[in-house]
């Protein structure tokens, strides 16, 4: 299995899309878009017609992909899973959580995009019934990764989102810090968040991994919705199976 996580450097596209963007939705040309993507694929030996995509909604849907989905946007999903060889699943993020489980048993593989909706929504677990569904993967047994997205330090919320945190997720508490000393500006942990589900169902916390990568705090190599007030492209995470050794 191989996944990368894509910086901002290396694209063609001008402000306030600096530069690797692979998002029409902000603005930016469908041209220079493709020619990103284009880039992206050969740095990593693909082709880019290859790509399946999603459509991202902010949701849990997950969808069931093969070759003849190859180069397609899944509507209305925002996780992908497959137990095919060399069929790349791309998503987009600009401060959301990247997190991919494998299957080593199975040799399957899912990935999803986990905002804070996605996150208290349950798109972890999702993924991971998605998995369990289709390829009999065992909890135990997968490894999980989150990507660069939005840290505890930068992800002051609304009480919409503790509201909807406490009656959804497993220890809503832990998740939630006042560094302004009031209750009123609570910064929330996304990637606890997804730790927590995925724990809660029966993940070990050993074999799930987080970047630590705040893109709030580091915009010079990763695009952040928030840090930069809507105005920026969105990096991709791509993830595909490798042919397994004899």
């Amino acid at each position: 299995m191989a996944a990368h996580v894509s910086t901002r450097h290396g694209g063609v596209s001008p402000e306030p899309w600096r530069s690797l963007n692979f998002s029409i939705l902000r603005g930016d040309d469908r041209e220079r878009v493709s020619e990103n993507r284009r880039r992206l694929a050969a740095a990593l030996g693909l082709r880019a017609e290859d790509f399946v995509h999603c459509r991202q909604v902010h949701g849990t849907g997950i969808a069931k992909v093969s070759w003849e989905d190859a180069g397609a946007f899944m509507e209305g999903c925002d996780g992908l899973i497959t137990d095919v060889v060399g069929l790349p699943l791309s998503l987009v993020f600009a401060d959301c959580v990247p997190l991919l489980i494998y299957d080593p048993v199975h040799h399957a593989l899912g990935v999803v995009h986990a905002g804070w909706r996605g996150t208290v929504n349950g798109a972890a677990t999702a993924l991971l019934w998605a998995l369990q569904a289709a390829y009999d993967s065992d909890p135990t047994q997968v490894r999980v990764a989150l990507g660069p997205s939005i840290g505890p330090q930068s992800y002051e919320v609304g009480l919409e989102v503790v509201t909807l945190a406490t009656a959804h997720l497993p220890h809503p508490d832990a998740l939630f810090s006042y560094p302004n000393g009031t209750e009123h500006n609570p910064h929330f942990d996304l990637w606890q968040a997804n730790v927590q589900l995925l724990v809660e169902a029966g993940v070990p916390a050993a074999q799930i991994e987080v970047s630590g990568i705040d893109t709030a705090q580091n915009t010079a190599d990763f695009f952040s919705h928030r840090a930069e007030q809507g105005r920026c492209g969105l990096f991709s995470m791509v993830a595909w199976l490798e042919r397994r050794s004899q």
